[in-house]
């Protein structure tokens, strides 16, 4: 292994949620305002996943009083504390750049049964069982 890939490897988070178009997302980041930090929350859907290793990144967009707002987040990066998956969508692009021309009910997405569901269900799963140990060990 070379120099770059280890670096990179030392630098991406041990677990993290599969993503996909189409999935509805709250992601936690890190804002910094002045002195203080906090976490701000934001859920939407995902509109697109590009990248892969240490440059991953995903769209996330939602409408807020009317206006879309689409925010795009490193996956990797520091400034995001976590990611919750709340939902599957079942759509059949990886981008969805199509709902920025659709409002409420055209907008919807439906929601990912069957096998693929239970399989992203188990790997959220194991997401949870290992930041359910790290907390514990932070703990202590």
């Amino acid at each position: 292994m070379n120099v770059i890939q280890q670096l990179e490897k030392e630098q991406q988070k041990a677990k993290v949620p599969a993503l996909r178009a189409g999935d509805t997302v709250k992601v936690h980041a890190k804002v910094v305002e002045g002195t203080r930090e906090r976490i701000q929350v934001f859920e939407g859907i995902v509109i697109r996943v590009t990248g892969g290793g240490l440059r991953q990144n995903f769209t996330v967009r939602r409408v807020t009083h009317g206006v879309g707002v689409e925010r795009t987040f490193l996956v990797h990066s520091p400034r995001i504390d976590r990611i919750d998956v709340l939902r599957h969508g079942d759509v059949r692009q990886g981008r969805l750049y199509y709902l920025r021309g659709k409002v409420g009910k055209g907008a919807r997405i439906r929601e990912r049964r069957g096998a693929l569901a239970a399989v992203a269900e188990e790997a959220e799963g194991e997401v949870r069982e290992a930041t359910e140990g790290t907390e514990q060990g932070q703990e202590k």
